[in-house]
């Protein structure tokens, strides 16, 4: 049966996230609270939890997961290099709703889908998911769904959706943002914008200058997010906090 935690108390904050490192380190699967919407996690580099959480999440490898990190140190180890952007846009939006996707460390052993030798990084603003990603390293993290379904804002909500797939539930109550993440690429000289979200086009310009938009697409309210041009160099997860 799955354990679920109050975060709001201390008391089962630190016992429930003691039990979820405990079940990552297992090669389980927790569901965590970020800044955006509530996320399906686990060790990022346990290639049987990776496989288990997209089939918890009922998609396959064509939509790469999404890694979230607990320091920049962490984030700049899986990666070949940040270009000339990335750690100004790092040093300005994060920790926040800035998803970066960059070309992956070569040497890295893991297997997140089909990636085309990509990773998409973010750093969440929210207190339970940093310091379970300091304690357990980097987590490849989807928002906790159902694929094609409405993404979790409240741990009830996730909970009816993937019931016992996950073993550990971290409930910090309902999200504050149902709004996704912005997503540049950083994979070519000019940044691009995949995904409209919560840090607008202006505010990435302030830092980058000019980032180019191709018409990407601008999430609904609600409901499951919207996918990136298929010509992208890196495909977003289109359930994505």
């Amino acid at each position: 049966m799955s354990r679920r935690y109050d975060c709001a108390d201390a008391e089962q904050r630190a016992a429930g996230l003691a039990d979820a490192a405990s079940t990552l380190r297992m090669s389980q699967l927790v569901v965590l609270p970020t800044d955006t919407v509530y996320g399906i996690g686990c060790d990022a580099f346990v290639q049987s939890a990776v496989n288990a959480l997209l089939a918890a999440k009922g998609r396959g490898r064509d939509i790469p997961v999404p890694v979230l990190v607990g320091t920049v140190r962490a984030a700049t180890a899986l990666v070949e290099n940040l270009g000339p952007y990335g750690q100004d846009l790092i040093d300005a939006f994060w920790p926040g709703p800035l998803t970066l996707i960059c070309r992956a460390n070569r040497s890295l052993s893991w297997d997140l889908g089909d990636t085309k030798g990509t990773v998409a990084l973010r750093m969440p603003l929210h207190g339970v998911a940093l310091d379970l990603l300091k304690d357990i390293g980097p987590m490849a993290v989807s928002s906790a769904n159902r694929s094609g379904q409405e993404p979790a804002t409240t741990v009830e909500e996730a909970e009816k959706q993937l019931g016992e797939a996950a073993e550990v539930y971290l409930d910090d109550g309902p999200c504050t943002d149902r709004a996704p993440s912005t997503i540049v690429d950083l994979t070519s000289a000019v940044p691009r914008l995949l995904r409209r979200g919560l840090i607008s086009e202006d505010k990435l310009r302030a830092i980058a200058g000019y980032i180019a938009t191709d018409g990407a697409p601008q999430p609904a309210a609600s409901g499951p997010e919207p996918e990136p041009k298929p010509e992208s160099a890196a495909k977003a997860d289109p359930d994505q906090d």
